[in-house]
This record gives structure tokens, C-alpha cells and sequence, in this order.
């Protein structure tokens, strides 16, 4: 088999590999050499929001290069050199290169005559980011070098997809049919072959608790929210929240909506209580909290007890924080922020 055969069968296997997603990133480029020559490389996400670039992988660059190509100038240059849209791959000699202050400031000083710059879009055609090949040599990137890399853009675009490390977390969460990535600047973005849902646009207290839960580091957390009003007059529908891991920096966690489990036949005024339970309060801070009677909290907390089969209040509490058997108290999560 020729080398450039088995170069892209290698390729391939990289791209499906179970691997870290830096890692994986690495080995690409280092199979990808094999194929289309270059010297040095730079691979990057894409932040939509931000219209800037982060940096997965590189090969043989030093550290100012890597510095510069991470800062807003380049993503500037690359939409001026029309490299956000998906196309061909397109090379120095395409374009007016000396109006580029990445080029003219960081790359040619560093030695670099030529490259091969292309945005990398998905096989779902969503924008995932941007690799650059450089080469110190001066004649232009040949015609099969082009078409080489052309031709392997999905796959590099989808061996990198940070979608790809969180799409399998999803598929744990048993039913879930809507859900978003929150963001650490507040923002969020879609999942994909995840509908939208009422419950997490920007302003909603649910991606509020969601927002507190990985502010605690917590890794994963469930709970229930009523549906039509604080009496669930729609029902109930489970909430799970997701730390991300081996994805950029700037997605912070998962919001994942899905039909509620066994509620143990707790109404939704005992499910209020028992987050409050969670929250550690007593019957009198419960009344407070619901403007109701202690004694009715007491009784209410005898039934709850019962359906739970728990013997303390605060068995109780743990069972329904473990279970995501409770719906949270937003007041008190307020409270609680203000305060931290």
C-alpha cells in the first residue's frame, strides 16, 4: 500500500480515537505531515461568540509564534482573508499577505515564506476552528497538497469537535430531548440534536441553580422543576447538570432536560420541601420560606419520611439530593450568592 494510503488509514484511526482531545489533536497533525508536507502547524477552536481562536495543537512552533497566532490579531486577519467560510484550503500566495499583521508582524520574521490556511467545518457543517500549515520554503503549496487537504477537513474538523467529548455524556442522561453548553461568560450554545426549551434561555432560574452547581465544583447534579407554576400543574421535569471535561476552557457545563424518574408518589409541595431539606433548614425556616404553619411543614415532612423510607429528615435529604428527587428553592440560591 503507498505511504500516502496508509498515512490517511492512520489518519483515520486517530480521528476515532477515544483519546484526550489535545492528544489526539497532536497525533493528527503528526499523521497529517505525511500527506501534505509542511513545516510547522497550528490548529485552533473556533469561539463563534467571540469571533476568537484557542489553541488545540501545534507542531514546531515556538512559544511567541504560538503566543501571537493565539491573539485577536490573527482572528482579525483570518476574516479579512475570507478564511472563516468553508472552501478550499487557501495559501499566502492567494492573497495580499503583506496587509496581514500576522504575517507580516510574527510569521515571515519567524521564517515563514508559505501556508495553507483553511476553516475547519464538521461533517454537520457546523464551524469548529482553524489549522494553518506553514512552510519555510518560497514556491506556492502544490495543487494536490490542496486538494489533499481539502478532501481531509471534515475529519480533521471532527476529530477535534468539542461537541464530540460531550455528546456521549448526554446520551447517559436517559430521555434527555433538550439541553445547551453553558458558557463562562454567561452565554450558552446549542447541543446538537438537542431541541431548545423555555427552561434554559439566558434569564431562567434554572440555568441559574445550574450556574451555582459548577460554580461548587460539582460534577454532576440533578434535580426537579416544576412545569405551569410552583404547583406543577404540567408536572415535573428532571434537570441534570454536567461539568464538561476535554473541551475549551470557555464551556464550562451541560443542561440537560429529561422526563422525570419514580417521584415516589411526593407531591409537589413535599418535592419543594425536600429541597429546602437539602438546603439544610429547619421547619421553622421551611415555614418562613413557604409562608405557611410549622405544624403543616412537621406533617409534611412525616409523609415525605415515609415515601422515602427514610428514618431521619436528614436520611431524607440525602436520598433526594442523591436521587434528584427534590425541586430547589431558588430564593434561598440567591440568597446564598449574594453572600459568597
Amino acid at each position: 500500500m503507498p505511504v500516502v494510503e496508509d498515512a490517511l488509514v492512520d489518519l483515520t484511526e486517530v480521528a476515532a480515537s477515544p483519546r484526550p482531545l489535545t492528544e489526539r489533536a497532536g497525533e493528527l497533525l503528526a499523521r497529517l505531515r505525511r500527506i501534505v508536507p509542511f513545516d510547522s502547524a497550528w490548529m485552533a477552536h473556533v469561539d463563534v461568540l467571540r469571533g476568537s481562536y484557542h489553541t488545540v495543537s501545534c507542531q514546531d512552533l515556538d512559544q511567541r509564534v504560538r503566543d501571537y497566532l493565539a491573539g485577536p490579531g490573527t482572528a482579525d486577519d483570518i476574516d479579512a482573508a475570507g478564511a472563516t467560510r468553508p472552501g478550499p484550503p487557501i495559501s499566502t500566495s492567494d492573497v495580499a499577505s503583506e496587509e496581514l499583521r500576522t504575517w507580516s508582524e510574527c510569521l515571515q520574521p519567524a521564517g515563514y515564506h508559505e501556508s495553507l490556511g483553511v476553516a475547519l467545518y464538521g461533517s454537520d457543517r457546523r464551524h469548529v476552528g482553524f489549522l494553518t500549515l506553514l512552510s519555510e520554503d518560497r514556491q506556492p503549496p502544490k495543487p494536490q497538497a490542496r486538494r489533499a487537504l481539502h478532501k481531509l477537513t471534515p475529519l480533521l474538523a471532527d476529530a477535534i469537535d468539542p461537541m464530540r467529548s460531550l455528546l456521549p455524556a448526554v446520551r447517559l442522561v436517559q430521555g434527555a430531548t433538550a439541553g445547551i453548553v453553558l458558557r463562562t461568560d454567561g452565554g450558552t450554545q446549542e447541543l446538537p440534536g438537542l431541541i431548545d426549551h423555555e427552561l434554559l434561555q439566558p434569564a431562567s432560574d434554572v440555568l441559574r441553580l445550574a450556574q451555582h452547581a459548577l460554580s461548587a465544583k460539582r460534577l454532576c447534579t440533578t434535580f426537579l422543576w416544576p412545569m405551569g407554576g410552583a404547583h406543577a400543574p404540567q408536572g415535573h421535569v428532571q434537570i441534570t447538570v454536567l461539568a464538561t471535561a476535554d473541551v475549551p476552557d470557555i464551556l464550562t457545563g451541560m443542561v440537560l432536560i429529561s422526563p422525570p424518574r419514580n417521584l415516589r408518589g411526593l407531591t409537589p409541595r413535599e418535592l419543594q420541601i425536600l429541597g429546602l431539606l437539602v438546603d439544610g433548614q429547619s421547619n421553622a425556616e421551611i415555614a418562613y420560606s413557604l409562608t405557611v404553619a410549622t405544624r403543616t411543614v412537621a406533617a409534611h415532612i412525616e409523609h415525605i419520611l415515609h415515601k422515602v423510607d427514610a428514618a431521619t429528615r436528614t436520611l431524607a435529604a440525602v436520598r433526594a439530593e442523591r436521587e434528584g428527587l427534590y425541586v430547589p428553592f431558588i430564593s434561598s440560591v440567591r440568597v446564598r450568592r449574594g453572600h459568597s
